[in-house]
Parts: C-alpha cells; sequence; structure tokens
C-alpha cells in the first residue's frame, strides 16, 4: 500500500464530500472518507473478480439476513493493512480505533442465521469460491433495543444515518418485481467481500425495494399529498424492517411480500443471460452453471418463481423447468423446532401471487403421484404433501425439489434424519448431508483478539493458521509450559479489563475484572433457556444471603440477547432478568461477590469484546432443540471454557477438545425422549414439588417478589413451567445447572489448570473454521472449485 496515496485520496474525499480538510473532519467524515479511499484500491479486482467467475459455474447464496457487522477493521484485516492504515491515522493525530467505533452495524440480520451467512461470505472469498449472496437492504435494520427499569425497549435502527460508503448502488442493473396488486422497482447495492490473502474480491449483493414513480403529480397537484406518496411507502415497506411483527394479517402478507422480493429479483439477476436471451438456452445445462443455496425457508419461493420464469417468460415446459429446478436448488434446514418451519396460507399467497399458487399446485399434485406410484398410503402421501391444510409447507417444497438438503451440527443432522424429518430420509436418503457450521477467524480472533492473535503468530511462528485453522492444533504442545499459560491468562485479564471500560462508559455498570466472567448472548428464545440462568443466579443469591462466607469466586454474570417485539415470553424473560439484576447489584451485604447485567442492543461490535473476554461460554439450550449454535464456536476459540448442554455443535467442542475441559450438564435427547416415552409423560410439578431451591425461585415469579409493571407476564412464564408442561425442561435440569456450576467455582481456583483448559479449547478449534465449512458446501453439494484471480 502506497501510504502517501492512501493520504491524498483520503483528503480528496474529506474535500468533495464535506468540503474540509482532514483535520477539519468529525470521525464519521473520516470513517466515510477512508472507507471510499479503501474501496478504490479494490475495485478493479472485484470487477476482475465478477469477469473470472463469470466463466465457470457458481453458487448464489440466498439469505432473508446477513448479521455483517463493520466493515472498516474487518476489511482492513483482509487486505493486510491494518497496522499500516493504524500507523498512517497516528501520523494525522487520529485513532483508528475511535473511527472504527463510529461505524454503525450494518442492519442486515438478527441471530446466528444471519451471522453465518455472513461468515460464509467472507469464507468464500478468501477460499476463491465463485461466490454471491444475495439478500435484502433493510433500511431500518432489526431494531436498537434500550434496557428501560430492566426491560426492552425497541427503538429504530439508523444504520444508514452516516451513509453506506462500503456498499456501490447499480442502477443501471435494477429489475422490476410484480406483485398481483402493484409492482415495485428492486435496486441493488453492491458489498465487496474481500479475500484475506488473495485478490479475490466477491459479492454479496442487497436489494433495496423503491417505486416505479417518485410519486403521484396529479394527487400531488390536487393537493391529495399522503395518496401521492402512497405508492413510494408501500414500496419502501418492503425493504425497512428485517422480520417485521406478524402477528395480524397485514404483517404476515409484508413478510411473504419480502420473501417473493428478495428471491424475484436475484433469480432475474442471477437467469438475466438466459431471460434476455444473450446466451443459448439449454435447460438441461443450468444445473452445470448454477447452483442455488437457500438459506433456511425465507427464500424457498424462489423454486416456483424459477420456474415461472423459464415458463412464462422464456417459453420452457413445466416438466423441462421443473426438471432444471431439481438440478440448481439447494436447501439448508436450520431447525429443530416446527414452528420455524414456514407455512404460508394458501390465501395470501394467492392475494399477491396467483401465479405462483398455479405452480405451486401443479408441483403437488405430480408429487403425489409420484409417491401413489412409489406405494405409499394416502396418509403417508399427507404428510408429504407440499400443500396441507390450505398452507404451503415450505420445507416440504424445499426438500421436494431441492437436490441436496443439510443439516448444520452432526447432532441435528442425526435427529432430522431419525425423527423429524424420518419420512423425507427414508424417501430421498441420498440428499441428506451434514455440514457442520464455522465461523471466520478473520473477524472472530484475528479482528477482535489482536492480542491473542499475535501470540498465536508468536507461538506457531506463521500468521497461516488465519487461513488455515486447524494449524491451531499446533498449540497443544505447549500445554505444560508456564510462560505460555500465564501469558494466555494475562491476554484474558487484558480482554476483560477492556470489557470493563467499555460497559462502564456505555452501560454506566461498573465490573470486576478479577472475577470469573459468566457469559450469555445469544437471540433470546424459551429453547435457550437464558430463563434458566436466571433462576440459578437467584439462587446463587439466596445462598449467599443466608451464607456470605459461602466459598465461591467472584462473579459477573452477563447476558446479551434481542426478544422479537411480537415475542411476549421472551420480553417477559428480558424484564425478569433486569429485575434480579437490580436485586443482586444494588445489596451491598453480598459485597460485590456477584454483579448481573443485560447489555443493551446486543450486536456484532458487542459481541467481538464480549467473546474475548469470556471464561464461560453459556450454552444451555434443551438438548435436541439447538441446531447448531456458532457463539459458541467464537468463545472457544478465544479460549472460553463450554459450560453447556450435548447439545448441537456443544457435541463436536466437547469431541474435540474433550469433556474434562468444559462443564457438560443436563438430559441428552435420548433421556429426554424415554421421559416423555413414560405412561404419565414429563411432570414438571415434581420437581417443583422436591426441590425447596427450585420452588423457591420459581415461586418468585408470582410471589411479589419482583414486579413485571403488572403486565401478568411473570405469572405467564410460571404458567408456562407448572401449568404448560415446561416444554423445554428446565426445571429437570436445575439440580444438574447448579451441580456443573459448582465444578466452574472449584476448577476456577486452580488458574493454570483452568489457563491449560482454555488452550486445550483454543488448539481444538480449527474444526470450526466456516472455511471448512465452505468448501466441503462447495465440493460436496454445488460442484465447484476455486479459482484465484492471479
Amino acid at each position: 500500500m502506497n501510504k502517501q496515496e492512501l493520504k491524498n485520496n483520503i483528503n480528496r474525499y474529506c474535500k468533495v464530500k464535506y468540503g474540509k480538510t482532514i483535520s477539519e473532519s468529525k470521525d464519521y467524515e473520516i470513517f466515510n472518507a477512508l472507507s471510499l479511499a479503501l474501496l478504490e484500491e479494490v475495485v478493479d479486482d472485484w470487477n476482475a473478480t465478477k469477469k473470472l467467475y463469470s466463466e465457470q459455474k457458481q453458487a448464489f447464496y440466498l439469505s432473508a439476513e446477513y448479521l455483517m457487522g463493520r466493515a472498516l477493521g474487518n476489511n482492513l484485516i483482509s487486505m493486510g493493512v491494518y497496522e499500516e492504515v493504524k500507523e498512517l491515522l497516528q501520523e494525522l493525530n487520529i485513532n483508528l480505533n475511535q473511527i472504527e467505533e463510529i461505524e454503525e452495524d450494518a442492519g442486515l440480520g438478527n441471530g446466528g442465521l444471519g451471522r453465518l451467512a455472513a461468515c460464509f461470505m467472507d469464507s468464500g472469498a478468501t477460499m476463491n469460491i465463485p461466490l454471491q449472496g444475495y439478500g435484502i437492504r433493510y433500511s431500518n435494520g432489526l431494531f436498537n433495543q434500550k434496557i428501560v427499569d430492566g426491560a426492552q425497549v425497541e427503538e429504530i435502527d439508523t444504520w444508514l444515518k452516516y451513509g453506506d460508503p462500503w456498499s456501490i448502488r447499480r442502477e443501471d442493473e435494477a429489475v422490476v418485481v410484480d406483485f398481483k396488486d402493484y409492482s415495485v422497482k428492486a435496486v441493488p447495492y453492491d458489498m465487496p467481500i474481500i479475500s484475506y490473502g488473495s485478490k479475490n474480491i466477491n459479492t454479496l449483493r442487497l436489494w433495496q425495494a423503491e417505486p416505479l414513480v417518485e410519486f403521484d403529480f396529479d394527487y400531488f397537484n390536487a393537493q391529495d399529498y399522503a395518496k401521492a406518496t402512497a405508492m413510494k411507502n408501500k414500496a419502501e415497506d418492503i425493504s425497512r424492517v428485517l422480520y417485521p411483527n406478524d402477528s395480524k394479517e397485514a404483517g404476515k402478507l409484508l413478510r411473504l411480500r419480502q420473501q417473493y422480493f428478495m428471491v424475484s429479483a436475484s433469480l432475474k439477476d442471477i437467469l438475466a443471460p438466459v431471460l434476455k436471451g444473450e446466451e443459448k438456452l439449454d435447460v438441461k445445462d443450468l444445473g452445470s452453471k448454477y447452483a442455488v443455496q437457500l438459506n433456511d425457508t425465507h427464500p424457498v419461493l424462489a423454486i416456483p418463481e424459477f420456474i415461472r420464469l423459464l415458463v412464462d417468460e422464456r417459453g420452457v415446459s413445466f416438466e423441462e423447468a421443473r426438471a432444471a429446478a431439481q438440478k440448481v436448488f439447494a436447501y439448508t434446514n436450520h431447525t429443530i423446532l416446527a414452528e420455524a418451519l414456514e407455512k404460508w396460507d394458501v390465501k395470501l399467497i394467492n392475494k399477491l401471487f396467483p401465479r405462483l399458487l398455479e405452480i405451486i399446485k401443479e408441483l403437488d399434485k405430480l408429487f403425489i403421484e409420484e409417491l401413489k406410484i412409489a406405494g405409499y398410503t394416502k396418509d403417508q402421501i399427507e404428510e408429504f404433501r407440499i400443500i396441507g391444510n390450505k398452507q404451503v409447507r415450505m420445507a416440504n417444497l424445499a426438500i421436494h425439489m431441492g437436490f441436496a438438503v443439510n443439516g448444520v451440527a452432526a447432532l441435528h443432522t442425526e435427529i432430522l434424519k431419525d425423527t423429524e424429518l424420518s419420512n423425507w430420509y427414508k424417501l430421498y436418503p441420498n440428499k441428506f448431508q451434514n455440514k457442520t457450521n464455522g465461523i471466520t477467524p478473520r473477524r472472530w480472533v484475528r479482528l477482535c483478539n489482536q492480542e491473542l492473535s499475535a501470540f498465536i503468530t508468536e507461538l506457531l511462528g506463521t500468521e497461516d493458521w488465519v487461513k488455515d485453522l486447524s494449524k491451531l492444533k499446533g498449540l497443544e504442545k505447549y500445554i505444560n509450559e508456564d510462560r505460555v499459560l500465564n501469558r494466555l491468562t494475562a491476554i484474558k485479564k487484558t480482554k476483560k479489563e477492556q470489557l470493563v471500560a467499555y460497559i462502564k462508559k456505555v452501560e454506566g455498570v461498573e465490573l470486576d475484572p478479577a472475577s470469573l466472567f459468566d457469559i450469555q448472548i445469544k437471540r433470546l428464545h424459551e429453547y435457550k433457556r437464558q430463563l434458566l440462568n436466571a433462576f440459578y443466579i437467584l439462587d446463587l443469591y439466596y445462598r449467599l444471603k443466608e451464607n456470605p462466607s459461602l466459598d465461591i469466586p467472584k462473579v459477573s454474570f452477563i447476558f446479551g440477547a434481542k426478544a422479537f417485539p411480537g415475542y411476549v415470553r421472551a420480553k417477559a424473560i428480558v424484564k425478569f432478568i433486569g429485575e434480579i439484576a437490580k436485586l443482586i447489584n444494588n445489596d451491598a451485604s453480598i459485597n460485590g461477590k456477584m454483579k448481573v447485567i443485560f447489555v443493551e442492543n446486543y450486536r456484532v461490535s458487542y459481541a467481538e469484546k464480549l467473546f474475548p473476554a469470556a471464561e464461560i461460554s453459556k450454552q444451555i439450550s434443551t438438548a435436541g432443540k439447538e441446531a447448531s449454535g456458532t457463539g459458541n464456536m467464537k468463545f472457544m476459540v478465544n479460549g472460553a471454557l463450554t459450560f453447556g448442554t450435548y447439545d448441537g455443535a456443544n457435541v463436536e467442542i466437547v469431541q474435540e477438545a474433550k469433556e474434562e475441559n468444559n462443564f457438560i450438564f443436563g438430559l441428552r435427547v435420548e433421556e429426554i425422549e424415554a421421559i416423555q416415552g413414560l405412561e404419565e409423560g414429563y411432570i414438571p410439578e415434581a420437581y417443583y414439588e422436591a426441590q425447596k431451591d427450585l420452588k423457591k425461585v420459581v415461586d418468585s415469579l408470582i410471589d411479589g417478589t419482583f414486579s413485571d409493571g403488572g403486565t401478568g407476564e411473570f405469572k405467564d412464564l410460571y404458567h408456562s413451567l407448572i401449568k404448560e408442561g415446561d416444554t423445554y425442561f428446565l426445571l429437570a435440569d436445575f439440580k444438574a445447572f447448579k451441580e456443573a456450576e459448582d465444578k466452574v467455582f472449584e476448577a476456577y481456583k486452580d488458574q493454570r489448570r483452568w489457563a491449560q483448559m482454555s488452550l486445550m479449547n483454543i488448539a481444538n478449534a480449527g474444526i470450526f473454521s466456516s472455511d471448512r465449512t465452505i468448501m466441503q458446501y462447495a465440493t460436496e453439494i454445488w460442484g465447484i472449485t476455486p479459482i484465484t484471480l492471479k
């Protein structure tokens, strides 16, 4: 990198965009100018990469969300110029970390689904795979979370307030998306995904919905201003918010519009050479040119839309278009929860795109005929049908029409094959695969834990591990070296101190960096059992009150999560944790032995501070409910020990790092199935009545210990456990949870042994790189080989 040239370019962009010199510019102006100057450096390679990829088979990843995080720091790491740019800015009396902090997290995702998609984009570029992502450019993201009096309050996400310098608007490649009642323009914004260690620049293309005509001049002239801009508002609503509340029909229709908007625009883009007649159309050959990966059920409308485009716009026969779709589409299942497998009412689909409903009905009819010929009974066929109970079953459509179906962790895939989708596995045994999730080492170690990264590089004698995480295995040889263990402990202390300073600054809560950092950060859902963690913390507090000399280390319990605005119970759990935090943090009699904090507005940039500081990684979902998880992997590679159930990728984590270096507790899948198989089934009241400590914390929901502000939400949580069967086995796992925490406290007394356990986790995290995962998708599903820009 030519530092003087970069400096000149930053100055030029400050001047052109803001009419200022660098020294006069505000932080966000410098951020934009620096970003544009860096973007200028990669545009030629970006264009060359697109041309290179167009000459061979490509994969396209369709996802409703991409939880990208901030772009600047990650791109500097990938470009290999982080330290040089830091030095350049220092010469200008500018702090790079301060500039990084001004960048808003792109509001394009929420939980693990979106973060996985972002990791796949990063790994696809770094592994030089012809892979392009497609999604929606949500102008107001999900929401910004405020914690007010312990409760979640949603505010508008304004992530675009300082601009979006890492995206290029491609007005000339806009397409029209047609609904039954109106049409909108889909304008693509391209985000460069910069390879680490090569010149390849991949693309994430995000669609923004806009009106075909800015406003109706006749209405405006008639002074009916609301009607004049009505169409603009309708169009922009489509790409305004991720996962709008769909408790009413209007919300359901908006979500359905979003899904079709994304897939229709994306397929028109992918198939543009075919639809425009620029390429000779050989339908049978489409599977050798394109592979489209459907990330969960949100993009499954792509299948009937693909058929519609070929049949209605290119005159292909239905049979040929159907056969082509079966060679192009593959489906990733991300859940074991039945409610998460989307089903859309037929009447809603008919309201928005009746032609797609015709195609889905024809697919259903042909599928039924195939099943009859194969000897399936009427009842068996009913389970498989794409349309049932006046609903379109999106997972059924994806599994039937896709050429591959994959789970995202070994246990998850086995559960799909053995129970949840066992009928499908018997029908299509060759379609099912496992692709255990992974995380990108660039963002989740190299960028967010630069102290640990430098130490790993020092020990291994190379930075090659950043692109080949399996090389971390070489750290095991230091397991008994005190200098290494002491340094590892010192680095963790540094990261804890950094987090403490940040939390004090943004939350106003003071944590003790010498305390054990026990962290649970993930999307808030009942099956993830933040409520079980809260019950344990409250019980520990009660024990500490009874026995102030209780032999435990100082401990800080840290939560981070967003609850969907319409998910009442999830929001009640946030409030309950907030009430517990107030009780404990304001009790001087426990001498700061415990602290509880629910961090506000958990997001990628916050996660980058939390993962490196964690010592305990709470992964406590009910066994058999978490498909994989990727937070557990981010904790692991940063040296935290897993405290978790035998669920999702936890299973593979303890296989790699060994159970003696982690803390596994609770019922396993087969034990839960055995309880459910008993004549009397699971009786949560039996645990509640038998365990006084458990009864006390559960009763705190209804005995006046805490206030839910008169909403009745705490009573509803109580009923979910005692009256509604405790679906997620919190009460059954409480005792084992306590016993496991006792083991944590005992282990923490021996800091040398703790450092050894931490090192064993880091050294065995290599398999959890998304580079490995994306290469498996490329070779085993898409049939694509890497190609490097020279």
